[in-house]
């Protein structure tokens, strides 16, 4: 038993151990809030640099202006660190060199970083807070990124977002001033955010959109803010995207098929010897062969003569002309008309006309078939349409219908 008790508290002392370490090293690791790196001063460096260091960097034409305007600002801004800068318009460049009375070795190559800065088109403004201890850039460079020039502008497009929006959203998330110009991006804040600025930049130029690290950004600043989970890992809380390619696979066209494997060999193909010997003549004397091939040579200089004048006949073939007329179709003359239903059918359109002058006593005779009259009786004028019964006698005799299938009819007369 006691030797029991004592394993376990053996086992405890050890965990308690491993917790303290780990505590330890958590502290080590950490920087405490508010503190700040002390600065450098000539009190550091009081004899100087040894040796004189210089670099050079070539701009665009379109900047010349902005950098004529500017440059005196440029020079007393590194005049501070003991600095001198030269301004070549004839060549296109800006370079910077030490001076004997520059003390910190490292201001040069953040007076090398301030020149880049300007070249890519960075107001200097915001490009002369390269001087400062907690700041450093980087120059992304994206133009090799995508191969297609119509796609690279529409994912460039994309980092930038609508009238600037997603360039601001993380410019704020990362505390970093980004400008997008050509085929460069220039970022310039904290270590930390540069860092960021890189992931999201790079992989907007891998087809994956900013928005979803802008969110993880967003929820990974609202983590920082808890001093417990500071220490803790942040995988729980972060979303997790997985790429969906919902565009559907292109098939081909032509699809091979994959022939059946076989351990032998394909057979060999047959050689014009093999095919001679095979139809016989390979046995036959040379002018038998020459003949022969001079009779398919005249074989086919007749079929190529008959194509092309066949080919030159159509021209002269007259073309189908459409008839003007239709013809109209034959009234069938078999069998006897119906004598009554004709009748009925002549008072209705007599009675149905719309705008018909007024009625007179008429007698209308028909001539039907040979041998057979019908009168059609009217009824008598009416005291009000007399002037149109007057001009009705004016028409005696009006022919409207031939014989078999036309109609003649005897002009009305009033009685």
């Amino acid at each position: 038993m006691a030797s029991s008790t004592g394993d376990g508290v053996s086992e405890k002392g050890k965990n308690s151990k491993k917790t303290k370490s780990q505590m330890e090293e958590s502290e080590l690791l950490s920087v405490p809030d508010g503190w700040k790196e002390a600065p450098f001063t000539k009190d550091d460096n009081p004899r100087g640099l040894m040796e004189e260091s210089s670099f050079a960097t070539l701009f665009p034409k379109y900047r010349e202006a902005y950098l004529k305007e500017c440059w005196p600002l440029v020079e007393k801004a590194l005049g501070e660190v003991h600095i001198k800068a030269t301004l070549d318009l004839i060549e296109g460049s800006i370079s910077v060199c030490t001076s004997k009375k520059t003390y910190d070795p490292y201001a040069i190559v953040r007076g090398r970083d301030l020149i880049k800065l300007l070249a890519r088109s960075v107001p200097f403004e915001q490009a002369v807070r390269i001087l400062l201890d907690d700041m450093a850039c980087d120059i992304i460079k994206i133009g090799t990124l995508v191969r297609n020039r119509e796609r690279f502008v529409k994912r460039r497009q994309r980092l930038i977002g609508p009238k600037g929006s997603t360039l601001k959203a993380l410019e704020l998330l990362t505390n970093c001033y980004v400008m997008v110009q050509g085929n460069t991006v220039s970022a310039l804040g904290p270590f930390n955010g540069l860092k960021e600025v890189r992931k999201v930049v790079m992989d907007t130029m891998k087809n994956i959109h900013p928005i979803y690290n802008i969110k993880t950004l967003m929820i990974k600043r609202e983590l920082s803010k808890d001093t417990d989970l500071r220490s803790q890992s942040w995988e729980r809380f972060l979303p997790k995207f997985r790429h969906k390619n919902l565009a559907k696979r292109r098939e081909p066209k032509k699809k091979s098929v994959k022939k059946q494997y076989t351990p032998f060999p394909p057979a060999q193909p047959e050689n014009a010897v093999d095919k001679e010997l095979a139809t016989g003549e390979f046995f036959l004397r040379e002018s038998v062969k020459k003949r022969k091939k001079m009779e398919e040579v005249k074989v086919k200089q007749a079929e190529a003569l008959t194509k092309k004048q066949e080919e030159r006949n159509k021209a002269f073939i007259p073309p189908k002309e459409k008839p003007l007329m239709k013809k109209s179709a034959k009234v069938p003359t078999e069998g006897k008309l119906d004598i009554e239903a004709l009748k009925e059918k002549v008072k209705k359109a007599k009675t149905k006309r719309l705008g018909a002058p007024p009625t007179m006593n008429t007698t209308v005779v028909l001539l039907v078939e040979e041998d057979v009259w019908i009168e059609v009786v009217h009824s008598e004028c009416s005291d009000e349409g007399e002037d149109e019964c007057k001009r009705a006698d004016d028409y005696n005799e009006n022919v409207v219908a031939v014989r078999n299938s036309r109609i003649p009819i005897w002009g009305p007369s009033v009685t």
